[in-house]
C-alpha cells in the first residue's frame, strides 16, 4: 500500500523510504521479514508485557498473537517488542515490594525507547498487572503517536466452601489464623484456591481500576476491560483493538486528541463510581502531566463530592470485575453517568467517535436482574470513596479510602514505625489495640523509595477484626484490595522533613474524612522544636534504579512523575 494511503505514517515511516539511510534501513528490516509492499505500511509497534512470573501477564501472549495478525490484516506492519513487569502481590511486604512504583516509570520509558527509538509509526500496549496500565498509558501520552491499550483481563475469581477469592481473602487470612479465628483447614484451602485462573487481580483493586478508566478515558476498546483473561471474547476485543487503531492510524488520531482534561474528568468519575484504587490518584496525576493537561490533587475531590459511588464491589463490597462485566460492565456504568450528567459525553475516543455516540444505545438504568451495579436513585454511597484530606500532617494533601466504613472520623493514639516491616511485626503479635492510629513513615516516593504498598498490614488488621477501629496513616501507598480507616500518600513525606517524621509515640492524631481533615493534635511551637532537632536519615540506597528513582522522583501529590514535567 502506497504511502499517500496513511497520512499519519509519514512523519516516521519515511525514515525507511526515503533519503539516504533508505538502503541500510530497508536491508535490515528485510532480516526480520519485510518484503517490497511492506516498506509503505505503518509501523506499529506492540509493547508485550507478557511474563510467566505473575498470572496477570501469564495469559498475554495469546491476545499480542491475535492483535499482531489482526495488524497485518488491515494492512499494517507490527513489530513486538517487550516490556518488563513485576506483580505487586508476590513483591508484598518485601525490598522487592520497593520497585513496583518505580516499575511504572521503567515501562513507561521502555515503551518511548522502542517506539521512539525505531521510528514506529503507532503502538498497541498490551499489559496485566497494575503499573503496566499508567505506565504504558503515559508513554502513548508522552509520543503522542496514533496508540491504544489492551488490558490482559481479570482473573476468575477462587472459590472456597462457596465463598467468592480474590487474593486479597489471601492476605486477610494471615491475620485471621494469627488471631485463632481461622483453622488450618480454611487457611491452606483460601491460598490454594485463591488465584485459579490467569489474569488480574479479580476486585476492583487497581489493575482493574485503571482499566475500566481508560475505557472511560477514550483509551481503551469500550466493553473490554473486566472480560477475564482465559475467555476468548478477551481475544477476540485484542484483535478488534487492533482494527480501531489502525483506523486511527489513518485518521491521525492521536492520543493527545483524546486526552484532555475533560476526558480524565470522565476517566476519573468512572473511578469513583465503581469504588476503585487510591492509586488513580498517583496514576492519573502523573498521566495528566504526560499529556500536558492540567489536573491536581484538589480535581479529584471536585469529583468526588458529585459522582456516588454505584458499584457493589470487592473490596469492600460483594462482588468482582467479571460480576461487573456481565452486569453491564463500564458502559452501563458510564451510560448512567451521562444520564445523570456527570460525565462529558463530547470527548472523543480512539473508535473515532464520541463517548456519547459509543454509550447511545445502552440503556440509562442498570438491568433489574442483578444487583452489582446500583441506579442513581439508590447508590452504595452518595459522594465518591477517594476524600483528598489536609491539615498539619498533610499540608500538600493526602488521600483517605473511606468506601465501607461507619464512621469515618477517629481521634487516637499514634503507634509510630518508620518501615513497614516494623508495623507488621508489631501487628502480627498483638500489640495494636482498638482505637490506635499507626503511622508508617519514610515509605514514601523518595524515602521507601517507591511507596511500598501497605496491604499486608491492612489486610492483618481487617483478619483481627481491627479493619474500622484501627486507622493507618502514610506517606506511603496502598493496595487497591485495602480497605478500612486508611489514609495514604501523606505529603510531604517523612525522608524531606514533612510533619509525619515529627510524630511522637502516643501523640493524638484525629483522622476525619468528614472535614477533610488530618490533624496532629501537638502545639505548633513544640512542632517547630521537634523540627529543629529532626535530621534526615541517610539513603537506603545509594547506587543503582532505587537510587536513581530517590533523586529524580517527585512528592506524591503531583503523581510521583520521575520526568519532572509541569502542564
Amino acid at each position: 500500500m502506497a504511502d499517500k494511503a496513511w497520512p499519519a505514517a509519514n512523519r516516521r515511516s519515511k525514515l525507511i523510504t526515503q533519503g539516504v539511510a533508505r538502503s541500510p534501513n530497508r536491508a535490515m528490516l528485510r532480516a526480520v521479514g519485510f518484503k517490497d509492499g511492506d516498506f509503505g505500511k505503518p509501523i506499529v509497534g506492540v509493547a508485550n508485557g507478557h511474563s510467566t512470573m505473575n498470572p496477570c501477564n501469564a495469559g498475554i501472549q495469546p491476545l499480542v498473537d491475535r492483535a499482531m495478525a489482526a495488524l497485518e490484516a488491515a494492512g499494517a506492519k507490527p513489530q513486538v517488542f517487550g516490556v518488563p513487569t513485576i506483580t505487586d502481590g508476590i513483591g508484598m511486604g518485601t525490598e522487592a515490594m520497593k520497585y513496583s512504583l518505580v516499575s511504572r516509570e521503567v515501562i513507561a520509558d521502555a515503551i518511548e525507547t522502542s517506539v521512539n527509538g525505531q521510528a514506529m509509526d503507532a503502538a498497541l500496549v498490551v499489559g496485566g498487572c497494575d503499573k503496566n496500565m499508567p505506565g504504558g498509558m503515559m508513554a502513548l501520552a508522552r509520543m503522542n503517536v496514533p496508540g491504544i491499550y489492551v488490558y490482559a483481563g481479570t482473573i476468575k475469581p477462587g472459590k472456597w466452601k462457596g465463598q467468592d477469592l480474590t487474593i486479597v481473602s489471601a492476605f486477610e487470612a494471615v491475620g485471621a489464623f494469627a488471631a485463632g479465628k481461622m483453622n488450618q483447614e480454611d487457611f491452606d484451602g483460601i491460598e490454594r484456591n485463591a488465584c485459579p485462573s490467569v489474569g488480574a487481580c479479580g476486585g476492583m483493586f487497581t489493575a482493574n481500576t485503571m482499566s475500566s478508566s481508560f475505557e472511560a478515558l477514550g483509551m481503551s476498546l469500550l466493553g473490554s476491560s473486566q472480560m477475564a483473561s482465559p475467555d476468548a471474547e478477551k481475544a477476540d476485543s485484542a484483535a478488534q483493538s487492533a482494527q480501531v487503531l489502525v483506523e486511527a492510524v489513518k485518521n491521525n488520531l492521536r492520543p493527545r486528541d483524546i486526552i484532555t482534561r475533560k476526558s480524565i474528568e470522565n476517566a476519573v468519575a468512572l473511578v469513583m463510581a465503581t469504588g476503585g484504587s487510591t492509586n488513580a490518584v498517583l496514576h492519573y496525576l502523573a498521566i495528566a502531566s504526560a499529556a500536558g493537561v492540567k489536573w491536581t490533587i484538589e480535581d479529584f475531590e471536585r469529583v468526588r463530592r458529585k459522582v456516588p459511588v454505584l458499584c457493589d464491589l470487592k473490596p469492600s463490597g460483594r462482588y468482582v470485575a467479571v460480576d461487573l462485566h456481565r452486569a453491564g460492565g463500564v458502559p452501563q456504568v458510564l451510560k448512567i453517568l451521562l444520564a445523570n450528567g456527570v460525565l462529558h459525553g463530547e470527548c472523543m475516543t480512539i473508535h473515532g467517535k464520541t463517548m456519547a455516540e459509543l454509550l447511545k444505545d445502552i440503556p440509562a438504568e442498570p438491568r433489574r436482574d442483578q444487583d452489582v451495579i446500583r441506579p442513581w436513585s439508590k447508590p452504595m454511597y452518595k459522594e465518591g470513596h477517594l476524600a483528598i484530606l489536609r491539615g498539619n500532617l498533610a499540608p500538600e494533601g493526602c488521600v483517605a479510602k473511606i468506601t465501607g466504613l461507619k464512621n469515618p472520623v477517629m481521634t487516637g493514639p499514634a503507634r509510630v514505625f518508620d518501615s513497614e516491616h516494623a508495623c507488621m511485626q508489631a501487628i502480627m503479635a498483638k500489640k495494636i489495640k482498638p482505637g490506635d492510629v499507626i503511622v508508617i513513615r519514610y515509605e514514601g516516593p523518595k524515602g521507601g523509595p517507591g511507596m511500598q504498598e501497605m496491604l499486608a498490614p491492612t489486610s492483618a488488621l481487617i483478619g483481627q477484626g481491627l479493619g474500622e477501629s484501627v486507622g493507618l496513616l502514610t506517606d506511603g501507598r496502598f493496595s487497591g484490595g485495602t480497605w478500612g480507616m486508611v489514609v495514604g500518600h501523606v505529603a510531604p513525606e517523612a525522608y524531606v522533613g514533612g510533619t509525619i517524621a515529627l510524630v511522637k509515640e502516643r501523640d493524638s492524631i484525629t483522622i476525619d474524612a468528614k472535614k477533610q481533615l488530618l490533624q496532629l493534635n501537638v502545639p505548633a511551637k513544640e512542632l517547630a522544636a521537634r523540627r529543629k532537632k529532626w535530621k534526615a536519615p541517610k539513603p537506603r540506597y545509594t547506587m543503582g534504579l532505587l537510587a536513581k528513582y530517590m533523586k529524580l522522583v517527585s512528592t506524591a501529590s503531583k503523581g510521583a512523575i520521575t520526568d519532572g514535567s509541569e502542564p
